[in-house]
């Protein structure tokens, strides 16, 4: 029997209500032949409206297809264009991996309803978004623009009283001026395309300093959400250690800046100490990044991730992923937000995160208080931030390193 979508009219959501009270919960679940079956009610010959398809589960798959790989696999076949997939999971006992992974490859997004949380009012408000879709299939025309690295990695699309914040990076060769961006996307089957023009990517800029911060947040969300659904590889776990360490970031490998009562920072970098600290809960920015990211290693299977814990990592992913605003949650005693820069204190030093002795760039050294210290103060007064952190102080700042110690006794 072949199965095809209905009107939501009165008669038909009444026809929906008498199948869904004759349902009986009995065998196991079967997430991949669900999730197959919704897919063939999809025509792709309807190109007209938005397609959803809202995929709800309270448990993990026990019969026909288990392999949550292969599941993934079975659905990217399957899937046709423009279908969103949006899942929820209900309680504990589900794969985040599976289902972040089945949202994020089919334009949706992944939910949680913990046992503690209502239900019924979350769907209530997830269809009273999407009930009024506003523009879909969004892309976006840069100019000419060299970016790279945008979050979210797919623009999703934009629901009444909604926004869509995109955060990037560009690597232009020079200044770039009277650059004009096009957005393009669907309304109601038509095509409607906003013109944004006279704006500028300058190789260097003082101003927005908090986008970097912004930009390497969400970074760290996807590359985290790259570790639960893939596995940890060390070349995600680097980045992560490097991005958390010289942005001031807390993730699970930079336990260190979750201990506000320290008061120096004395450990590597690089020790993996997992905690269960969260992150700290415009409409586009973009900073000037040259240079190259690493490379994200291929996505080609899912791990198995349940419990409690992996909901609310889950639910930490996408909250960095979404960020559009920051918290200064690392101001410590340890810890200090300057400018742009993120410091440490070690051994009594307030270091740049961007300090790399190995790295050999030239040095200025000054004394704290000294003629050359205010000479140098009136020359390029943006270090007068920097040295404010103290009379023992280490920065990075156009290629040198300055160091200011202590006056004498």
């Amino acid at each position: 029997m072949e199965t095809v979508l209905i009107p939501a009219d009165e008669k038909g959501q009444a026809r929906g209500e008498t199948f869904i009270k004759a349902l009986k919960p009995v065998g196991g679940t079967n997430i991949n032949q669900s999730l197959l079956a919704s897919l063939r009610q999809f025509s792709e010959a309807d190109r007209e409206r938005p397609k959803m398809l809202v995929f709800m589960t309270d448990g993990l798959p026990t019969v026909d297809q288990t392999n949550v790989t292969k599941i993934v696999d079975n659905v990217r076949k399957a899937s046709k264009p423009g279908v969103r997939l949006f899942t929820f999971g209900v309680g504990y006992d589900v794969n985040t991996a599976l289902l972040d992974k089945l949202a994020a490859e089919n334009g949706g997004v992944a939910d949680y309803v913990e046992p503690k949380e209502d239900l019924e009012v979350k769907v209530s408000n997830f269809f009273s978004k999407v009930n009024y879709p506003v523009l879909t299939d969004l892309q976006l025309d840069m100019g000419g623009a060299q970016i790279d690295l945008i979050y979210p990695r797919a623009i999703p699309d934009v629901f009444r009283g909604s926004q869509v914040t995109l955060i990037g990076r560009y690597s232009n060769a020079a200044d770039l001026n009277s650059i004009q961006i096009k957005l393009t996307g669907k309304a109601g089957g038509t095509s409607r395309t906003y013109t944004y023009a006279n704006l500028g990517f300058p190789l260097r800029s003082d101003a927005n300093d908090y986008l970097p911060r912004l930009w390497a947040t969400r970074r760290v969300g996807w590359l985290m959400e790259q570790v639960r659904t893939n596995g940890e590889q060390k070349e995600l776990r680097d980045e992560i250690v490097d991005l958390g360490t010289r942005y001031g970031i807390v993730t699970p490998y930079t336990s260190y800046l979750a201990l506000e009562n320290e008061r120096e920072v004395s450990q590597a970098a690089g020790t993996a100490q997992p905690v269960t600290r969260r992150p700290a809960k415009s409409t586009g920015g973009f900073m000037n990044a040259p240079g190259a990211d690493s490379a994200s290693s291929p996505q080609n299977s899912v791990t198995v991730v349940t419990g409690a814990d992996a909901i609310q990592l889950s639910k930490s992913a996408r909250e960095q992923q979404d960020l559009s605003q920051l918290k200064d949650d690392t101001r410590t005693d340890a810890v200090r937000r300057v400018a742009g820069k993120t410091f440490y204190l070690i051994e009594g030093v307030w270091t740049d995160s961007e300090f790399k002795a190995e790295s050999r760039l030239p040095e200025t050294v000054l004394v704290f208080g000294s003629d050359e210290y205010f000479a140098l103060l009136k020359q390029q007064p943006k270090l007068g931030s920097y040295f404010s952190l103290g009379e023992r102080v280490v920065v990075v700042f156009e290629g040198r390193v300055y160091r200011v110690n202590a006056s004498a006794p």
